[in-house]
Formats: structure tokens, C-alpha cells, sequence
């Protein structure tokens, strides 16, 4: 009988073995010859760590780097790996992510395509267990039938009449907000004073996004935010973690510490937004659902379509953990990095605040005179541009697919990094380096010459952000009303290091030295 047994483990073993040769060197042998015989090149395949460890060494060396405060090139800090292989191997290469074969696509056209596709032939694709904590299963990151189920559901919460009624909280809350900042000069006693702008705004956007979203306040949802940036901390650290197979990980290996603290952090999140759900469900017969995204999707969830429900319970925890990050963090970066801009070339800051002040005058900004604040659009557009929050996005081949003239095998992983392709000077012109907001004097669609909406940091296509105009709106108004009531400059301790932690943030704060214009 023991026998018996030693030789069926032994089979077993052997199998597994042979499985595990197959993923870890065959198969990347192979995809490596399939992708040289179309002339696609890139680094060299290490067994089981793939390009991850060079990745890794190149952004450490990056790390150590600061700018000049005039210099809007971080590619060598933030993806310094591409700035490299693109040089060495062209627009489009193969590189590995572990086992997991990945091509870049820094072509703008070849980019456009996987965007724009709009039969699901290019699905999101993270390979980071953690991002999904931070994200939950929301809008962003589901694909398919689940997608258009969601997307259905929280579309309305952003249509026009609810942005206007949105845009009264919005500047409601950033006149607290610089109600503050004046205080601090006045104490002062000098007519002005250092604010540290990047956690301002991220406590500003945080309180916009827990008001006009899910109806509570900044101290109901602080907790969550709190845990939601501590998330985001270990989502990023877990980025270059290199993936396991699936047949290793049905292995069951021991939980890591910052995996235990994920799940333990996630629980608390999810804990705390159902007590938020739970609140609205207990007053909807008396206030009904609400009318923010919250009630909307409370609302479809008691709705049933073809016999199941339009959203779960859970499903729309994820889409509030989904907002709680995507709706707070990215129009957070998007101020601090355009305040950053102003203050670098007053010039401009003249002009906006001669517009501000010409169109809105001394009244609350709202959606209407916003609308007229074209240089503004302008500079919040070229901020985008440079510091685009988001700087890279994944894909995957979600079968045998043709793109461009290469034939992906399915279940390639696609990277496109946005950064790199905004600074492109085949797509941008010769001054692609530099803050030129004219660029954007006839719009999107026309400031890349011979490529229209090659601007990415909202994406674009189906999968473009549904938050895009809600962003954009607020961020109007807020720099708005900063110019109706303050000048500014870079304090002499701002330090230029922009860093990656998901989205793009100075890592060093941001330092501005306010002053009353009143």
C-alpha cells in the first residue's frame, strides 16, 4: 500500500513539475521566438522573474533623483523602464512581468485601437490582488456584461442637472476651505502665509466626493479615507510583487504580513460603507433613497432586470470603495499639480485671474461662468498633460488578437504608459517637454497635430471615465475661486520629486506661499 502510495505521489509531483517547466520556460520560450519572428524585441526573459528585477533596479535608481523645480521631465523617476526600452527596442516590445508576457504600446495608434474597441476584445487586466482591495470590483475594474451592468446603473449620477446641483457643495466646501487659509495669514500678521496645498486638497476632495456622492459628512467618511490611503500604499507596494501561476497558487502558500493587513483593512472598509448603506436603507421610507450616486444605486439594487438584481449589496460597496478612491484622489492631484503650474509661471496666473475675475467677477463660480473660463480649461488641460494622475494603464489580449501588424497571443498583458506618451514629440511637437496650455486653444481633439484625443489621462473610448466632467468641474471651480482670492508661489522648501503611488503625487508635498489679494 505504501508502495502505492509513493509511487501516485511521486506521478503527482513529476506532473506538477513538468506543468510548472512548461509555464516557467517553454512557454515564455516560445511567445519570446512568436513575437522576434514579427520583429518585436525587448529584454531577455529570466526564468520565473521575467524583467521585474531590472524594473526594480531602475526605478530605485530613480527614487534617489529631484528635479529642477523647471522641469516637468520625471519619466527617469516614474517609468524610467520605458524611457529605456523604447530607446533600445522601439515603441512597441515585449517585456516580462514575471512568466506573464507583456507588450508595451507607446504607438499613439496602436493605443487608440485597444481603447476604443468596444466589444470587450481588450479587457482591464491588473494582475494585483491589492488594487482590487483599494478599488473594490466597481466600474473599473469589472469587464463584460458586469461593465455594462454598472455603468447603467451610475452613468445618471453624473448627467448635467446633477454636476449643477453637485457644483453648490462643491463651493461651498473649498470656501471653508480658503476661509481657512485666510485665517492662517491673518495670524500670521505678515499678508501671507505657507499652506501645505496637496493635503488641503486631498482633505478638500475628500469631503466633496463623501457629500455630493454618498450624502455624509468629511468626519463620516474620514475613517474611510484614512484606510483607503493606507490601501493604496500596499496596492502600490505590491505592483512589481511577481505573480504567481495559478497552478502554483492553488498551492495555498502562507499569507504574507502586508496580505493579512489588506484583508484586515478591506474588512473595516467594507464594514464601515455598509453602515453608511445601512443608515440610507433605514430612512428611505421616510427620505427615500437619496439623490446622489448612493441613492441611485440603492435605488437600482431593489430593481430587477430579466430576474436578477441590477446591483448586489456587495456590488455596490465596490462601487462606493470605487469612488471613494478614483472620485477623491485623481481631482486631488489634478489641483495640487496645476496649482504647482501657476506658481512656476505667474505670467499665466495673471491671465487666468484676469479671466476669472472677468467672467465670474467677485460671485461664486458655478457650471455656467466656468464654462466660459477657456484659458482655464486650457492650463487644467496641459496639467494633464504633464502630470497626468494616472500615468499608465493595463490591458489584456483577451483572445488571439491582431493589433497593428503584431498578432497577440490571448492572454497577453498590454501596457500603456501615459506619461511617456504625452511627452511623445511625433505626436506633440518639439516642445512636447514644455508648459505650452495654447496647445489646447482649439481643444483635445486638436492639439496634437495628426492626433486627435491623443490626451490619455482620463483614457478614452467605452472604458473612458465616467467622472471626467464631474473632475473637471470641480477642479474649475476650485482653482477659480483661489485666484479670486489669493496670489502664490512655491515655498523655497518645495522639493521637486513627483512619485508614483498609483496616481502621481509630488512626494514631497506641496509647499505654496499664499498671500490675500483682498
Amino acid at each position: 500500500m505504501g508502495s502505492v502510495s509513493g509511487a501516485l505521489l511521486a506521478v503527482l509531483v513529476s506532473t506538477l513539475l513538468i506543468r510548472v517547466l512548461f509555464l516557467l520556460v517553454w512557454k515564455p520560450f516560445t511567445v519570446a521566438r512568436w513575437f522576434r519572428g514579427q520583429g518585436v524585441g525587448g529584454p531577455g526573459y529570466r526564468f520565473f522573474v521575467g524583467s521585474v528585477p531590472e524594473i526594480r533596479r531602475m526605478k530605485a535608481a530613480g527614487s534617489e533623483v529631484v528635479l529642477d523645480a523647471g522641469s516637468h521631465d520625471f519619466i527617469p523617476i516614474v517609468q524610467p523602464q520605458f524611457r529605456k526600452w523604447v530607446a533600445d527596442y522601439g515603441k512597441t516590445f515585449l517585456y516580462w512581468f514575471g512568466a506573464v508576457p507583456t507588450v508595451c504600446v507607446a504607438d499613439v495608434d496602436l493605443v487608440k485601437q485597444v481603447l476604443t474597441e468596444r466589444t470587450g476584445l481588450f479587457p482591464k487586466n491588473y494582475l494585483n490582488a491589492n488594487l482590487e482591495a483599494l478599488l473594490g470590483k466597481g466600474l473599473v475594474l469589472v469587464n463584460g456584461e458586469d461593465w455594462k451592468r454598472h455603468r447603467k446603473v451610475v452613468h445618471p449620477a453624473f448627467n448635467l442637472e446633477k454636476l449643477k446641483a453637485m457644483s453648490v457643495v462643491m463651493a461651498d466646501l473649498a470656501e471653508r476651505m480658503m476661509q481657512q487659509w485666510q485665517s492662517q495669514i491673518q495670524k500670521a500678521g505678515s499678508h501671507q502665509a505657507e499652506v501645505e496645498l496637496s493635503s488641503e486638497f486631498s482633505e478638500l476632495t475628500s469631503d466633496v466626493i463623501a457629500h455630493t456622492a454618498f450624502g455624509s459628512s468629511y468626519k463620516q467618511g474620514k475613517e474611510v479615507f484614512s484606510a483607503q490611503k493606507e490601501l493604496q500604499e500596499l496596492a502600490f507596494s505590491a505592483a512589481l510583487d511577481i505573480p504567481v501561476p495559478d497552478l502554483l497558487r492553488k498551492l495555498k502558500f502562507p499569507s504574507s504580513k502586508r496580505s493579512m493587513r489588506v484583508q484586515k483593512l478591506d474588512g473595516k472598509v467594507r464594514s464601515m460603507l455598509m453602515e453608511i448603506i445601512q443608515g440610507r436603507l433605514a430612512e428611505k421610507d421616510t427620505k427615500g433613497y437619496g439623490n446622489d450616486l448612493l441613492g441611485l444605486m440603492l435605488e437600482a439594487r431593489a430593481l430587477e432586470q430579466e430576474g436578477h438584481q441590477m446591483l448586489t449589496t456587495q456590488e455596490i460597496v465596490d462601487e462606493c470603495k470605487t469612488f471613494f478612491f478614483a472620485g477623491q484622489d485623481t481631482t486631488s492631484h489634478l489641483l495640487t499639480w496645476t496649482m504647482f503650474l501657476l506658481s512656476r509661471y505667474p505670467d499665466w496666473q495673471g491671465k487666468l485671474r484676469e479671466e476669472v475675475m472677468r467672467e465670474c467677477g467677485d460671485a461664486v463660480p458655478n457650471p455656467d461662468t466656468v464654462a466660459k473660463l477657456k484659458l482655464v480649461n486650457m492650463v487644467l488641460l496641459e496639467s494633464l498633460r504633464l502630470y497626468s494622475p494616472v500615468v499608465f494603464i493595463r490591458r489584456a489580449a483577451g483572445s488571439d488578437i491582431q493589433l497593428g501588424s503584431i498578432r497577440l497571443p490571448k492572454g497577453t498583458l498590454l501596457s500603456i504608459p501615459i506619461a511617456l506618451l504625452h511627452r511623445d514629440k511625433d505626436v506633440w511637437g518639439h516642445d512636447a517637454d514644455e508648459f505650452n496650455p495654447a496647445r489646447f486653444e482649439h481643444g483635445v481633439s486638436k492639439a496634437a497635430a495628426n492626433h486627435p484625443n491623443a490626451l490619455l489621462s482620463f483614457s478614452q473610448g467605452p472604458r473612458a471615465c465616467i467622472g471626467q466632467n464631474f473632475a473637471m468641474l470641480e477642479a474649475r471651480i476650485g482653482i477659480a475661486m483661489i485666484l479670486q482670492r489669493f496670489s502664490f508661489e512655491l515655498s523655497p522648501k518645495y522639493v521637486h520629486a513627483p512619485k508614483e503611488a498609483i496616481t502621481l503625487m509630488p512626494r514631497f508635498g506641496l509647499p505654496m506661499i499664499l498671500r490675500n489679494l483682498h
